[in-house]
């Protein structure tokens, strides 16, 4: 029998069993695979599992091991991390990014697809795992992105000082951040995407303020149907 599981270190509070069990109605086994020692978690996957999802602080490591001796999705190189592992018919693991597919599909759902004629603008807050999973989703989808960090890796990084002064040529800020920041003070933004399901910072920041419950079901979605090979049973389940 497929099944399938978790790895990664704290995962004991994870929801994903739960998600999975409601897209699925029960039909396949879904396992915490508690471990702080990646060799010995991505062994057990390979071992006894169908399909994996990867949380911190596996993610890097799941993403060069599949670049080494794998095959990656498109689109994920920028990323530079995985959090879905399959074991696919060609023999090989396929690594994908479920951060990326589901802003890709909110992005989609709420009509940020520009056109020739149409530019529109991204703001991304925040450049960690999320951060960066944003920042490609909105460039597939045409948009010019603005990103700022705390920590600045390239010149094309703006610092989060700068927010207020970006805020007003964004169509959507994409904020990818754990915490509030004093540069979000104030600020009212057409459209607000966060990624903090958990505890979120902004929901009256934004005339459509889009929750980070819709991000992780979209990843589910989008990134659960690559494990299995079946669509989920149904969305309003979630």
């Amino acid at each position: 029998m497929d099944k399938f599981g978790l790895i990664g270190y704290p995962i004991a509070h994870s929801s994903s069993p739960v998600l999975f069990e409601k897209a699925y109605g029960g039909r396949w086994q879904y396992d915490l695979i508690e471990g702080s020692d990646f060799e010995v978690s991505w062994k057990k996957f390979l071992e006894e599992y169908r399909a994996i999802n990867i949380t911190a602080p596996f993610k890097e490591r799941a993403f060069r091991r599949v670049q080494e001796d794998g095959v990656l999705s498109e689109d994920i190189e920028s990323i530079g991390a995985v959090n879905i592992a399959v074991k696919e018919a060609d023999g090989q693991i396929h690594g994908y990014n479920s951060d990326y597919l589901g802003v890709l599909k909110v992005l989609k759902d709420n009509g940020f697809e520009s056109s020739a004629g149409q530019r529109q603008t991204a703001l991304v807050a925040g450049f960690g795992g999320a951060g960066k999973a944003a920042a490609a989703a909105a460039r597939s989808c045409g948009l010019d992105v603005i990103i700022c960090n705390r920590s600045r890796h390239s010149p094309e990084i703006r610092p989060l000082e700068e927010i207020p002064l970006l805020a007003g040529v964004a169509d959507i800020v994409i904020y990818t951040l754990a915490f509030p920041i004093s540069q979000m003070e104030g600020l009212r933004f057409p459209v607000l995407l966060e990624a903090n399901y958990r505890d979120p910072s902004y929901t009256g920041a934004a005339d459509l303020y889009i929750p980070g419950t819709a991000w992780l079901h979209a990843q589910a979605e989008t990134g659960y149907p690559l494990m299995t090979g079946h669509a989920i049973c149904r969305a309003e389940n979630f």
